[in-house]
């Protein structure tokens, strides 16, 4: 999860305690990474440079009609901002940041393939070695980091997977500094 949604998910957060309606807002945080999670075109959507801005508040208002002004003033945000395509690591950072706040926290691991249960209580007593805390695991299966994981705890992230290393690479092979001189 980027910074930015971090940042945006601690303002909503902050928000939502002031007015005393942050479990309403931890539910439709949910509502709005399941949804968007389910469903390929408002992904599409999401991140169409072709699509307006005011089509996009739209279209996010009429989905989620029933979410409160909280989260219809996040969707103004993110849109006027041009980050609206954060909207799924926003939600996923509220989530977290709001189960840390009620003192249960949520480690986040992708992986290419499904976690075997042996891997899973080894990652949870990693998680508690490094934490001090017992966590919640919870599992994502993302092909497109072809495989090692990804961990994430509150707003840290430990990336070990082969997309992120080639991702690296790549960034290390178009860096002027790395072109030997012949």
């Amino acid at each position: 999860m980027s910074r930015a949604a971090v940042r945006y998910a601690k303002a909503i957060l902050d928000l939502a305690k002031q007015q005393n309606v942050a479990d309403v807002v931890f539910t439709e945080m949910n509502t709005v990474k399941e949804t968007v999670a389910a469903s390929k075109d408002l992904k599409d959507m999401l991140q169409s440079p072709l699509v307006k801005a005011e089509e996009k508040k739209a279209a996010l208002k009429a989905i989620f009609a029933k979410a409160g002004t909280i989260t219809h003033s996040l969707f103004d945000v993110l849109v006027d901002n041009k980050r609206v395509q954060k909207l799924p690591d926003v939600a996923l950072s509220f989530i977290a940041l709001y189960e840390q706040d009620k003192g249960s926290q949520v480690a986040v691991v992708t992986t290419a393939v499904a976690l075997t249960e042996a891997l899973e209580k080894e990652i949870l007593a990693k998680v508690k070695e490094l934490t001090g805390k017992d966590v919640a695991l919870k599992s994502i299966v993302d092909e497109k980091i072809i495989g090692g994981f990804v961990l994430r705890i509150g707003d840290l992230e430990y990336n070990a997977s082969i997309a992120g290393q080639l991702a690296g690479l790549k960034r290390s092979f178009n860096d002027t500094s790395y072109v030997s001189k012949m």
